[in-house]
């Protein structure tokens, strides 16, 4: 995923209002009834090394559980591909923020270090396959070694199966859900209702900045595989920076998209099928002098290949047949 796509992210959760929906709708436990949520804390950049600055879609809060702080590293994860040493990946980064508050001197004389949840955001297309538990990717040993090996989760919020299951209620109002449904819509209408609800809930003077980041990313991450290409181009779309403004368009412009989008489709499959042809008539003329060099010359087939642009296994079968 794009690091345009990632840093429009890292500007949504860097909202306490959002983290606040995070952890009241998709983390489970009579813990969390526990946790103070007006504490809620961004971690600044003095708090951790070069190398957790370097983790630029992380993003990392503290917050009060009781008299002490629960640190949340939120590590906001765009591959494609499903990294099968995640667990691994989330110890490392737990140790360097346990590492950095010693070192910061952040921890009171006497107190140990404070608990943290890591919290993986996974929005690809396939399911999330890899181990949550770091003991699960060590090899198996003895019970008495055992006990020397490092254990690790995560909690994993896998957004393409949170929106297919019938868990979590389409109709909560919680920001992180709307995120979660916004990346993985079912339609231009489910899109338009959703930005609908958005714009209803942040309605407020203080949600300003918030509104204004979900506009953000909106508009830079989402609507360009929306809105068909040349109208992407519009000026109107880019200088959207109002929430309300953008459903407005949305709703006043997206009936007309289906037809553009299946124009734009017949056109690509017209230049397909012509560069396909292309291709055709390129390899039939780089075959025949292929057979011309075979029957003239003494050139072995490696040399031929190379000369008419073909495979050694195309250039073998020619000379068989011939």
């Amino acid at each position: 995923m794009s690091d345009r796509h990632d840093q429009s992210y890292k500007l949504l959760f860097s909202e306490s209002t959002v983290v606040r929906d995070l952890l009241t709708g998709f983390v489970e436990g009579e813990w969390v009834e526990q946790l103070d949520l007006d504490t809620l804390e961004k971690v600044s950049g003095s708090f951790v090394t070069d190398d957790l600055r370097d983790r630029e879609d992380d993003v990392i809060w503290r917050v009060r559980l009781g008299d002490d702080w629960l640190y949340l590293y939120l590590l906001i994860e765009f591959q494609s591909s499903v990294d099968s040493f995640m667990a691994l990946r989330i110890m490392t980064y737990v140790g360097l923020l346990h590492q950095d508050l010693v070192k910061q001197r952040k921890l009171a004389r006497g107190r140990r270090l404070p608990p943290v949840l890591p919290i993986v955001l996974y929005n690809g297309e396939r399911r999330w396959s890899a181990a949550q538990e770091l003991s699960e990717l060590i090899h198996p040993v003895s019970t008495e070694l055992a006990r020397y090996q490092p254990s690790q989760s995560y909690l994993l919020l896998d957004e393409g199966a949170i929106v297919a299951s019938e868990r979590w209620p389409r109709d909560t109002r919680n920001l992180v859900a709307a995120i979660f449904r916004l990346e993985h819509h079912h339609s231009q209408q489910d899109v338009i209702d959703t930005i609908g609800l958005l714009v209803e809930w942040l309605k407020s003077p203080e949600q300003d900045r918030l509104r204004r980041h979900f506009a953000i990313w909106i508009k830079r991450v989402l609507l360009p595989s929306w809105v068909p290409g040349e109208e992407g181009e519009d000026e109107q779309w880019r200088s959207l920076n109002d929430l309300e403004e953008v459903h407005t368009m949305l709703a006043e412009r997206a009936k007309r998209w289906p037809e553009q989008w299946k124009q734009k489709g017949r056109e690509e499959g017209r230049e397909e099928g012509r560069e396909e042809g292309r291709q055709e008539g390129q390899e039939k003329r780089s075959r025949e002098v292929a057979r011309n060099l075979l029957a003239r010359t003494a050139m072995d087939d490696r040399e031929i290949a190379e000369i008419c642009g073909l495979e050694l296994e195309q250039v073998a079968t020619l000379r068989n047949e011939g």
